[in-house]
């Protein structure tokens, strides 16, 4: 890409104008994103919050779709850019560990502090923000940019990606996904999905144990293999690393307190890296000694859950790792786009976590790029936070990338 043929240096400075004089609305938004509990299958109020920004901004066209996703369109030309940010946020265990009341959105020495100021609301209130200004720098004719505010991206990612490109219809060249990057640039992610894993008892009272035989007993020996399965797996990736196994939920099925249960189920997320399969990581539990000799049902997770307007959009829990090449055309203009943001070389960014383009480059192959503000070590934390100077290069990076994309 010649970057001298693409974007003025008064376009640039337009750009950054634009962004600083709407930081104090971005601020105040993203503060009202805050104070609105979001999660999965409870976004309703954040997203009616979004699409009033939306219309008041000047969209073109802001939508609600029958999942509860909002979407936001500028311009009308063949060619399509889609920005996106789940909206949903993960819950609040122990509000006593935090230092601020997590719906509040309080700043204290340039921070916000927040459920969800990290992952995702403070990428999406800079990406309505800073797509909005687009239309002020010029759209270019060939483009329709769209901005999505998806839900239930907590509890399954991808599935909104899945519903908007099958039965909304979307079908962008290039998806930029407002993941909390430290304004560094993403280009791949591992992969991500749920295995359950179940075993059998024979229930007896409690008072009279060694008469039956106890399901959490016979699990027990399962959770330590899965363990030690993280440690060995083999399957490396240059930019990814290595996949990664951890249980994290359990359940037993019990008569009651004082019997032996008969049922036990763990929960295992299990994180792909390129080269790895669903199906080969379904078969190296299967394959584990203490399973077998447990007689243990391995299977994939679905999920089946209405969304916050009542739909029900069933899928297994299973999304790739994704990589976009570094020689790719997105690539290079979110590359460029952010050294003249930045002023500097960007940092080229590898997400421990897993978002949206676990769909869009993973099952719809659609070159994806992940750039946003704030730090992931702050996501899913108490005192999750944002930093406030990251919004208005991030709000001039996506009104400026359109424009370095079509060149």
């Amino acid at each position: 890409m010649n970057e001298s043929s693409t974007v003025s240096t008064a376009v640039e400075a337009e750009a950054s104008r634009l962004a600083a004089d709407a930081t104090p609305a971005c601020i105040e938004f993203l503060r009202d994103l805050v104070a609105l509990p979001s999660p999965p299958r409870g976004e309703r109020l954040a997203c009616e919050r979004v699409m009033r920004e939306m219309e008041s901004l000047g969209f073109d066209e802001v939508l609600l779709d029958d999942m509860g996703n909002v979407l936001g369109r500028l311009g009308s030309g063949p060619r399509t850019i889609a920005f996106d940010s789940h909206i949903d946020t993960v819950g609040i265990s122990r509000p006593a560990l935090w230092r601020f009341d997590p719906f509040k959105g309080q700043t204290l020495g340039g921070t916000l502090f927040g459920r969800g100021a990290s992952d995702q609301k403070g990428g999406l209130a800079t990406l309505v923000h800073g797509v909005a200004q687009v239309a002020k720098l010029g759209i270019p004719e060939e483009l329709t940019l769209w901005v999505t505010a998806t839900v239930n991206g907590e509890d399954c990612v991808g599935l909104a990606w899945q519903y908007l490109i099958r039965e909304f219809g979307l079908d962008p060249e290039a998806v930029i996904i407002a993941l909390p990057s430290h304004l560094g640039i993403c280009r791949g992610q591992r992969g991500r999905l749920e295995i359950e894993v179940s075993t059998e008892g024979i229930s007896t009272h409690g008072s009279q144990p060694d008469r039956g035989a106890n399901a959490i007993v016979a699990m027990a020996p399962i959770i330590q293999a899965i363990t030690r399965m993280h440690g060995k797996l083999s399957q490396d990736h240059e930019m990814l690393g290595r996949g990664s196994a951890a249980v994290t939920g359990i359940s037993a099925d019990s008569p009651s307190f004082t019997a032996i249960p008969d049922g036990c189920t763990i929960r295992v997320d299990r994180r792909l890296t390129i080269g790895e399969t669903a199906q080969s990581a379904l078969e190296e539990v299967q394959a584990l000694p203490e399973v077998k000799a447990a007689g243990a049902e391995v299977r994939f997770l679905e999920y089946a859950e209405p969304s916050w307007r009542g739909l029900e959009y069933p899928t297994e829990k299973i999304f790739p790792a994704w990589e976009t090449p570094d020689d790719s055309h997105v690539f290079q203009a979110a590359q460029s786009t952010a050294r003249r943001v930045l002023g500097r070389e960007p940092r080229l960014h590898r997400s421990a976590f897993s978002s949206h383009g676990c769909a869009t480059k993973g099952l719809f192959n659609i070159p994806t790029i992940g750039f946003g503000p704030a730090n992931e070590k702050d996501s899913h934390t108490v005192n999750d936070q944002i930093s406030l100077a990251q919004l208005q290069p991030a709000m001039a990076f996506y009104s400026l990338f359109p424009l370095v994309y079509v060149g």
